[in-house]
């Protein structure tokens, strides 16, 4: 499914794309590119054995898009394209598995002699290894020489004259499904930057880890801030690409205005199907157990617990010395992405749930529990945990002592709404 607005190339394939404008996009061949030049091999849909094809490696759909135009990228660690070296083949046509390899986005788009000119990082910064919040400063990668333009701290949004030079922009980044991931909020003002500049953007889609989960209280608009953008719930069970076409649809950008924008899809993507992230997206999300658990422990980052930032189980474990001795502890130290922890060199106790079974909802029985057995509950709730939830309800909800079913049954009517509002702009059904 490929939404484009603006380009009249269109597709390789002969599949029809449901568009957001619900009309059908005209079946003229784009034309092709010959990537067999290029020193990687990219994955086809013909030699990739794996079940998933992300967006950036559908390759086929985008390079003639991008073939004799100025490109900017926004991308991260996460960026990534897998290839081969050469044809070598094993026994039955298999890919020999020593030959398949991870390349960025930016050298696998100048390998195949597309002209990037410029890069953009967002928070994390280009090699994803700055702490949460960090500010990120403008520099130079130091293996293709490309300026590096932070979109973190004070510069959120590109300024026009940052956009200066760029035909398009492509836009490649994993997203985990949560409201308070900022890849999202940084979309929301790169379609807005690129809307205000009449630079068209192309959104590489990639799997939601968390996809089939929609849940939590919908964000009131009071209380939105660069953690939380929309009135959407916690968990909004879409792709970056949908998301991408529902704030175009919604029109949620300044003034209303809208974004030239083009998604390119993942192939053989369903939103039941468990998709492994082959990097870490963001420096404290080190496996699939902390990205599952990412949306429900995140809240304790609005309290005075740890969630296990400067521990090598992040997001996977929960406590703080406030908490009663349960046979489980763990002292928080600097590490790779927390210079400085939480409760610092302090003895924590808590819950280890790195071995818990795999949430299918947003989970409030651990925050709830943590908060009924600390000793000091007036001080267990930040001003930070307003901003997380979206509302100032759910922490007056739990102090108020309400159970999590009943606290649950409070976000029915704002879920059902959503869903109404995200059907629209579906890709994978």
């Amino acid at each position: 499914m490929v939404y484009n607005s603006l380009f009249k190339n269109t597709f390789l394939f002969s599949i029809l794309f449901i568009v957001a404008c619900g009309k059908s996009p005209r079946p003229t061949a784009a034309p092709s590119i010959d990537t067999t030049q290029a020193k990687h091999i990219p994955l086809t849909a013909k030699n990739d054995k794996r079940e998933i094809i992300t967006g950036a490696d559908n390759f086929e759909e985008y390079l003639p898009l991008l073939k004799d135009k100025k490109v900017g990228v926004v991308t991260n660690q996460t960026g990534i394209v897998h290839y081969i070296e050469g044809h070598t083949l094993g026994p039955n046509g298999k890919i020999n598995a020593d030959s398949e390899g991870l390349m960025s986005i930016v050298d696998f788009l100048i390998d195949n002699n597309i002209n990037v000119v410029k890069i953009y990082a967002p928070e994390h910064g280009f090699r994803g290894t700055a702490d949460a919040g960090e500010l990120i400063k403008d520099g130079k990668d130091t293996k293709t020489g490309l300026p590096i333009i932070s979109l973190y701290g004070d510069n959120k949004k590109p300024k026009p004259e940052q956009l200066d030079g760029i035909d398009i922009l492509v836009f490649d980044l994993q997203d985990v499904g949560a409201r308070f991931y900022t890849y999202i909020s940084s979309l929301h003002y790169i379609m807005e930057a690129c809307a205000e500049k009449n630079v068209p953007l192309m959104v590489l889609d990639r799997p939601n880890p968390n996809g089939g989960i929609v849940d939590g209280p919908i964000l009131e608009k009071e209380h939105t801030s660069f953690i939380g953008m929309h009135s959407i719930p916690v968990l909004h069970g879409m792709t970056i690409g949908e998301y991408g076409k529902m704030i175009n649809g919604e029109k949620w950008l300044k003034d209303s205005i809208q974004c030239n924008l083009t998604v390119i899809p993942c192939l053989n993507y369903k939103r039941s199907m468990f998709y492994h992230l082959p990097v870490k997206p963001s420096p404290n999300l080190p496996n699939d157990q902390a990205i599952n658990l990412y949306a429900s422990l995140c809240f304790f980052e609005g309290t005075n617990m740890s969630l296990g930032r400067g521990t090598d189980k992040q997001f996977q474990i929960y406590g703080s010395p406030d908490l009663p001795d349960t046979g489980f502890t763990f002292t928080p130290m600097p590490n790779e992405g927390a210079k400085e922890p939480p409760l610092k060199g302090k003895l924590c106790y808590g819950e280890d749930l790195s071995d818990a079974p795999k949430v299918k909802k947003l989970e409030l029985k651990w925050l709830i529990k943590a908060y009924d057995a600390t000793k000091d509950q007036a001080k267990f709730f930040t001003s930070f945990f307003t901003k997380l939830a979206g509302t100032k309800k759910l922490q007056e909800q739990i102090e108020g002592g309400m159970s999590e079913d009943d606290i649950r049954d409070t976000w029915k009517d704002g879920l059902s709404d959503f869903k109404k509002i995200r059907k629209k702009y579906l890709i994978y059904r």
